[in-house]
């Protein structure tokens, strides 16, 4: 898997999906407000990083891979600071269409004391405009000779509708190129016969209106992914417990999971997509890769905020882990 890790700088990954600002507050909470029975933060300093789609984004550079993204953002100022943000780590931002009208999704969340306080929203949900989605094709298919493979990072937001979906696979479908998919459960229909789809256990209880709370109940809900979607995988990331895959061969993986310390799982599931995305088209099992991304995603988790896998980082893991093994 090592050697595999040392090869994604050859690969160049598309990532269409909703982009957003992630903003920090830190601070320390003193007392309680005498207005209403809340916590009183002073704030000590505020940080910006890159969320949704361009966080897989991020996590992908720093594993070394190449990376266009195409998504929208709002004729704005905090448009302009994602732009440049993302120009200033190299990536192409040719696909990233603005819209009027529609702002550029801001995530604020408050932090004390290393623990997250409260999550402002500021963001407009609902399908892009006709032209826009115009637009985003045509970009991704006047780049598509130089891709390798296809990241859908769908939050939910409506920059990914079916008929984007529907373009997306056509184009792919011409070079052969694998699509993987970080899905929400109300759109999980429009991605029949992708690579790999990736819910949550959440995402998956959602998708098909039924708890998961056995391993009986897992393995029927993993096996009904597959035959509903018709995809050639399903990983269900389960938090703690880990991530168990399900593939089209009747083969049934469980990973535990390997963080030692979980502070914050903001993005976590941006860093696995990411990692399986570039550990597949390195030539990776489907295994090798789920066990890759888990090992990427126990880094991540036990940082506070919004953080990125780095190469070199998640080679130190795996040697580390090699080594316990014997």
């Amino acid at each position: 898997m090592i050697e595999a890790i040392r090869t994604f700088p050859r690969y160049r990954v598309l990532v269409v999906g909703d982009i957003m600002m992630d903003q920090f507050l830190w601070g320390e909470v003193s007392r309680i407000s005498p207005e209403a029975p809340v916590p009183v933060v002073k704030v000590e300093r505020e940080t910006f990083l890159l969320g949704g789609a361009a966080n897989v984004v991020n996590n992908l550079l720093g594993l070394q891979g190449q990376v266009l993204l195409a998504g929208v953002i709002g004729a704005d100022g905090m448009g302009r600071r994602l732009i440049r943000k993302l120009e200033g780590l190299g990536t192409c931002t040719e696909g990233i269409i603005v819209e009027e009208g529609r702002p550029t999704a801001i995530k604020t969340r408050v932090i004390a004391h290393n623990q997250q306080v409260v999550r402002v929203d500021r963001e407009k949900v609902g399908p892009i405009r006709s032209r826009t989605l115009k637009n985003l094709l045509r970009v991704i298919r006047r780049h598509i000779r130089s891709i390798n493979g296809i990241v859908i990072s769908d939050y939910g937001k409506g920059v990914i509708t079916q008929e984007l979906i529907e373009g997306i696979k056509g184009i792919a479908e011409e070079r052969d190129l694998p699509i993987f998919v970080d899905p929400k459960p109300q759109n999980m229909h429009w991605y029949e016969q992708v690579t790999l789809i990736t819910p949550n256990h959440l995402e998956a209880e959602a998708a098909l209106g039924r708890k998961i709370e056995s391993e009986e109940d897992l393995l029927w809900a993993g096996r009904q992914l597959l035959r509903k979607t018709r995809c050639r995988s399903v990983l269900i990331t389960r938090g703690k417990e880990g991530m168990t895959l399900f593939m089209k061969n009747k083969r049934v993986a469980h990973i535990p999971t390997v963080a030692k310390k979980v502070f914050d799982v903001t993005g976590a599931g941006d860093t696995v997509i990411a990692t399986l995305s570039l550990a597949l088209l390195s030539g990776m099992t489907m295994i090798q890769a789920c066990r890759t991304a888990n090992y990427a995603a126990g880094i991540v988790v036990g940082e506070v905020g919004t953080a990125a896998v780095q190469a070199g980082e998640l080679i130190r893991v795996l040697q580390e882990a090699a080594g316990r093994e014997g």
